[in-house]
């Protein structure tokens, strides 16, 4: 049926005409009247564009007719969007320059927008600006963004938190697919690298009508690097230098870009030693390594867009217990990782007059292997105030161990297969309405190869339809849509501990539904106000566990009789900007029935602390607040703050656990654009972070001390003929602070997080 409906789709798209369309025009400056350099000129919905030269003109060919948006930004400068029928006359665009940041094309809602015209409000940073703060990984650049924390197992497991919620109730995107990953462990990181990521977008609160189950606390959405511009060929590479792990990642990318087909390719390395606390103490087996390949080949004409993308990630990654042996060597001790992640996405777009037909499929192959010690071979000579010279010798005999262990097998191997797909389509335009439509899913399986099963062999099926809709008058804008999802979700009998689990067969249904509206009081104040629905079906680990977690140190059971969770979230965001001084408060306030948490009855088997799978309703809320001050005529003076706050709570009473303390951060930066003929930027910043008390933590949970880690950097872009270079020095938690964050894994065991970190950074650009 499905390759019946793809020919059908490709004889209708072949049997309409297409003229080419060209589009050409000039971008200045609407004081001066001088041509705008290097401003991006693009068309969100055909998504093509052109950056204009040192005249300011550019030139997009090959565009269907038909009425689009054009978007128009550069550095310096508001961005500005029109609506374009083409075929048209050269256009010329004025822009007014603004000290304040350029905005981008939201990605992650579905009408492809401006941040300032967005009815629900997305947090956007790109990758190059959290690397500019030495962040480790992607989950550690991602806590950079208001409103967002990270569950971490060390250095090289970490889970995004969107305002309390994480794991299951959180989606991560790459690709334009949702990343499936066996996601439900808080010690299961991305297995995403940050190389070949362009930007990250953010979306706080449930979005199930884009995205379905899952979608109940909020959506990570993760951008791919662009293509070279049109006849253009790019190459890149990146090395970092990390002074507390004594780590290092580097990078390599090479791309090329036609007229109408483009390629890209990167590879990736990274390895980290164990991480060493405030107290000089290295966290035995944090350790970890990386191994990535990103590639890609699109192709573009006036009615027809494929991009194909392909991802491969493996993960070697060590699961601390304790400090024990200090050591900087990089291969992971038992217990440990060791993932293959294979993410393979194309995406087609067909363009009809007026109107686009998007059909998104998806492929995932993730691999999850286990090692663990079959049998004591640790004694006590691995104190942790000993130097680390005196442990090599014993360290590489543990090292032959290791290695012989895991000849033996792993103790845990599940693959996971996950086939996604997602069709939509954009209807003409009738007046100001713009209506989307679509139907996704995904089928998955998973399978066990080890010798423990943590989750039974299982099969899911997914479908949901949904239609959202957007409307535009004067300063008003309206969004709201319906959608209805179903899983079917089937496990096998499993005998685990010794203990027969029968297995399920059972449906889960949902409608939901979302309205927004945002109003503008004149040109400098914004107001957004969001309701919305969501909801989550039990995973298989909630329904179906049996058996001691070596992961998360608990005997964990499931309970078949779980319902799903269901939220309703009202947001309300307000926004004042003018040129040089912006402010912005963000409240929420989330109602989950049926909230699936873990608890301890207090209970032991085989040692282990017991855990049970347990239901009650729920309410966070909370919100975020900040300052930008950037003053005239000090236009590259920055002074930055903002604060965010959640509370989770159970109906019955007691906190939620793995809540995030409330924090405020106070940024002072500089940043400098064509200083000279070949230094083209600079830029340098000093961060103070404070993190207040945690003192309403969960039932299983202790109150955390609250701490401040001062961060600086300094960087500069210089160019040299052919070639860019940009140098980069950053540190983290300079004054080498003692603490322990409340969302670390590590916490009951009293282990610290990361002390001082420096980042050396150089990158060459073709």
């Amino acid at each position: 049926m499905r390759n019946t409906l793809l020919v059908l789709l490709f004889m209708a798209v072949n049997t309409i005409s297409y003229s080419q369309n060209q589009f050409t025009g000039i971008v200045k400056d609407a004081e001066n009247g001088e041509p705008v350099f290097s401003a991006n000129v693009y068309f969100p919905t055909l998504e093509k564009g052109d950056i204009t030269g040192e005249d300011g003109r550019f030139e997009i060919g090959n565009l269907p007719a038909g009425n689009y948006k054009l978007v128009i930004s550069s550095i310096g400068y508001t961005s500005y969007t029109t609506e374009i029928n083409i075929p048209a006359e050269e256009f010329e665009i004025l822009l007014t320059p603004s000290a304040i940041e350029m905005e981008e094309v939201i990605v992650s809602t579905p009408f492809h927008q401006l941040q300032s015209e967005n009815v629900m409000k997305v947090e956007r940073e790109s990758i190059s600006e959290l690397n500019k703060n030495g962040a480790v990984t992607l989950s550690d650049g991602i806590t950079q963004i208001a409103g967002v924390e990270s569950v971490t197992t060390g250095t090289g497991i970490g889970k995004p938190v969107i305002r309390g919620l994480s794991s299951n109730r959180v989606l991560v995107y790459t690709q334009g697919i949702r990343l499936e990953n066996q996601q439900y462990g808080e010690e299961h990181g991305l297995g995403i690298s940050s190389m070949g990521i362009g930007s990250v977008e953010v979306i706080k609160g449930p979005a199930s009508l884009l995205y379905g189950s899952d979608a109940i606390g909020g959506v990570l959405y993760l951008n791919p690097e662009l293509y070279a511009s049109s006849g253009e060929t790019n190459g890149e590479l990146r090395t970092d230098y990390f002074t507390n792990t004594r780590g290092y990642q580097s990078s390599l990318m090479a791309k090329t870009s036609g007229e109408k087909l483009k390629f890209l390719a990167r590879g990736s390395i990274a390895a980290h030693s164990d991480y060493k606390t405030g107290n000089y103490e290295r966290v035995t087996n944090t350790r970890f390594s990386e191994k990535d390949l990103k590639a890609g080949i699109g192709f573009q004409d006036q009615k027809y867009k494929a991009d194909l993308r392909y991802n491969f990630n493996r993960s070697e990654i060590g699961i601390p217990e304790e400090i024990g042996i200090q050591s900087t060597r990089k291969l992971p001790l038992l217990p440990n990782q060791v993932i293959d992640n294979h993410v393979l996405s194309l995406d087609n777009k067909f363009y009809f007059k007026n109107s686009s037909l998007d059909f998104r499929v998806g492929y995932q192959f993730n691999d999850r292997k286990e090692f663990e010690e079959h049998h004591e071979h640790e004694e006590d000579h691995e104190e942790g105030e000993e130097h680390e010279e005196e442990h090599e010798t014993h360290e590489e005999d543990e090292d032959h161990e290791h290695e012989h262990e895991e000849h033996e097998g792993p103790a845990l191997e599940m693959h996971l297969e996950t086939l996604n797909y997602n069709l939509k389509y954009n209807l003409p335009k009738i007046g100001n309405f713009e209506i989307i439509t679509g139907v996704q899913g995904m089928y998955q399986t998973n399978d066990n190869f080890g010798e423990e099963i943590l989750i039974p062999n299982a099969e899911t099926f997914d479908f949901g339809i949904y239609t959202t809709a957007h409307y535009h008058i004067s300063n008003w804008d309206f969004q709201g849509g319906l959608r209805f999802d179903h899983r079917d979700l089937q496990t096998e009998q499993t005998l685990s501990e010794g203990q027969l689990i029968e297995g399920i067969d059972r449906s889960f249904n949902s409608v939901n539904g979302a309205f927004g509206v945002k109003y503008k009081f004149g040109e400098k104040f914004t107001g957004r106000l969001n309701l919305a629905s969501g909801f989550r079906a039990p995973n298989l680990s909630e329904l179906t566990s049996y058996g001691t977690h070596h992961g998360a140190n608990r005997f964990e059971i499931g309970n078949p009789d779980l319902d799903n969770e269901q939220n309703f979230q009202v947001d309300l965001a307000l926004e004042y900007r003018n040129q040089h001084f912006e402010v912005f408060a963000n409240a929420f306030r989330n109602s989950i029935s049926n909230y699936i948490f873990i608890n301890p009855t207090g209970e032991e088997i085989d040692g282990e602390a017991v855990f049970e799978y347990d239901q009650q309703n729920a309410m966070l809320y909370g919100g975020e607040a900040g300052i930008h001050i950037h003053p005239h005529p000090l236009d590259w003076l920055h002074l930055e703050s903002s604060f965010q706050t959640v509370t989770g709570e159970l109906e019955n009473g007691g906190y939620l656990p793995l809540i995030p303390a409330n924090s405020l951060t106070n940024t002072f930066r500089v940043e400098l654009e064509n200083i000279g003929r070949n230094l083209v930027s600079s830029y340098s910043f000093i961060r103070l972070r404070s993190v207040f008390d945690q003192n309403n933590p969960g039932s299983f949970e202790t109150e955390t001390p609250g701490y401040s880690l001062l961060s600086a950097g300094i960087g500069t872009g210089v160019k040299l003929d052919e070639f860019m270079l940009d140098l980069r020095l950053s540190g983290n938690n300079l004054l080498n602070e003692s603490y322990i964050s409340h969302l670390s894994r590590l916490k009951p065991d009293g282990i610290q997080n990361i002390g001082r970190n420096i980042m050396l950074s150089a990158t060459i650009s073709l």
